[in-house]
């Protein structure tokens, strides 16, 4: 059996945003035979968030990405190595 290569096909939207001095990446793509994109936001440390819902168009998954981050703030995206405190 031959190994056939994944194509993945990198929207031109993907991005850094930055939000209160932190910054994370947008990453929007979609395998080269799929219709649909996939969205994910990538913190510093490489972690990421990953839809489950593809989008019809990478400028929707941009809207998504971006209005996500509008709402909830980058936080919620970034990864946290120490327990948060309430004071």
């Amino acid at each position: 059996m031959e190994d056939e290569e994944f194509e993945i096909v990198v929207s031109p939207l993907c991005r850094s945003v930055e939000q209160d001095g932190v910054s994370v990446e947008i990453h929007i793509y979609r395998g080269s035979e799929d219709d649909t994109w996939v969205l994910e936001i990538v913190d510093q440390q490489g972690t990421s968030t990953v839809w489950d819902d593809r989008f019809e168009t990478d400028e929707a998954a941009l809207q998504e990405a971006l209005s996500a981050l509008k709402l909830e703030g980058i936080i919620p995206f970034l990864t946290v190595d120490e327990p948060r405190r309430l004071h």
